[in-house]
């Protein structure tokens, strides 16, 4: 293992509208909302140009940012398989400081790289790697604070395509999605890494879980490879379940979507579920389900990665084969689909961020559409290709940029198998 340490940066320059970090797997709240004001209304027809772009190797997992820096991991298989953690200068790209180790990829599918976004909380940095090894930096030298391999001390039950699912912050504790035998989910102290509870026997998915309130307490909400779970954060005891078995294999790859009263889940053999969390007790009912006939004949909505959005009483998200649909919530029928926003393909990609009234959509081809979404269509209002396709991710279709996003300080940063790199979207004061 090797730590190496450079001099800190400059961070970003602050102004009035509000700025904020991108330290977690989905922003800052953890639900895929980007909340900054003074941001760009329009895309240039000239493009944008990179801020800055930095080498890095091949990896599935999102860049984070905060307090002026970025964070990402990746894997290199020569002359040894390591997995690295890296941490970047977010203004200008310079590399702060970079971790490695060694790590044998076995009985892994899709072995591009570590899969889990690294989180940044209270000055420490949780970096969780593919075959479950768990750092602790602190964020700003590197230092390692505290470790632990988690396969190895739980006996993971190893998902086909490794650990995913990022590690989640509550209170004082690091809670980790891993299946393990009893130990599906597993909650550390997040400063020490002594062990504070463990829960649940299934098998892990690939799902990030999240954090909710439902009958004025927070739970934790959890799609594991058997079931859609409630939990308290604090003890891991359970407050309900819902059977979800799979049919063709553990598969479930986006978060859940919480809105109101609604939880909804879908994946690309299962289709789409959504339940009902009633607000005034720690209870769950299915609303309805839909699955279709096949991977090309859906119904309802069959994402394999995209984490879809609800807006108002409508979803909207990506299909099978890239088709970008809006579903109505209450029914989950149909009420438009497009093919412009994604080619189409198996696996078709697209991350979804709404900000202000307008929708971000990162596509697999490495392109940035600004859009409006409604019950009448998408209307796309710009298109910037920021980043090229590689093919360590999928070697199809000219490679993929699979990668979400993270947007902040006014600024995306996008990755590559080949590079990191960053563009302002500020508006001009």
């Amino acid at each position: 293992m090797q730590a190496i340490l450079c001099p800190l940066f400059a961070i970003l320059t602050a102004t009035g509208a509000l700025a904020d970090d991108w330290p977690q797997w989905r922003g800052p709240q953890g639900d895929g909302v980007w909340r900054e004001t003074g941001i760009i209304d329009a895309l240039p027809d000239s493009g944008l140009t990179a801020r800055w772009r930095m080498p890095i190797a091949s990896g599935y997992n999102s860049p984070t940012v905060a307090e002026g820096r970025v964070y990402v991991m990746d894997r290199l298989t020569k002359p040894k398989q390591i997995e690295r953690v890296h941490c970047f200068d977010a203004a200008s790209g310079e590399a702060l400081w970079s971790y490695e180790y060694a790590r044998d990829y076995r009985d892994v599918g899709y072995t591009a790289g570590p899969r889990a976004s690294v989180v940044i909380h209270e000055g420490l940095a949780y970096a969780l790697g593919a075959m479950g090894d768990l750092h602790v930096f602190s964020a700003a030298t590197g230092k390692i604070v505290w470790q632990r391999d988690l396969n190895a001390e739980y006996a993971i039950r190893m998902p086909v395509w490794g650990i995913a699912a990022a590690p989640v912050i509550y209170g004082e504790s690091v809670i980790v999605h891993i299946g393990g035998e009893g130990a599906c989910l597993v909650a550390f102290d997040h400063r020490t890494g002594e062990e504070r509870w463990r829960a649940l026997d299934d098998q892990a998915s690939y799902s990030t879980p999240i954090i909710i309130e439902q009958a004025g307490q927070q739970v934790l909400v959890v799609w594991t490879g058997e079931h859609v779970v409630g939990l308290d954060p604090v003890s891991g005891k359970v407050h309900w379940q819902h059977a979800f078995p799979p049919k063709q294999g553990i598969i479930s790859v986006a978060s859940p979507v919480f809105a109101g009263s609604r939880l909804f889940l879908t994946n690309f053999f299962d289709g789409s579920l959504m339940l009902k969390l009633p607000p005034e007790q720690l209870s769950v009912t299915r609303t309805w389900y839909r699955v279709g006939a096949s991977e090309q004949k859906t119904d309802g909505l069959h994402s394999i990665i995209t984490t879809p959005l609800i807006i108002g009483e409508y979803i909207y998200g990506i299909d099978s084969y890239g088709e970008f649909r809006c579903l109505e919530a209450a029914t989950g029928a149909r009420v438009w689909e497009d093919q412009t926003v994604v080619p189409r393909a198996r696996w078709g990609t697209a991350h979804l961020t709404p900000q202000s009234d307008k929708v971000w959509i990162f596509n697999e081809r490495g392109d940035l559409l600004l859009t409006s979404l409604s019950p009448e269509g998408v209307t796309v209002h710009g298109r910037a290709h920021l980043i090229d396709p590689t093919r360590d991710q999928l070697n199809q279709r000219g490679g993929v940029t699979w990668s979400h996003p993270a947007y902040a300080n006014r600024h995306v940063f996008v990755r590559n198998d080949e590079e990191l790199a960053c563009f302002s979207l500020a508006a001009q004061p």
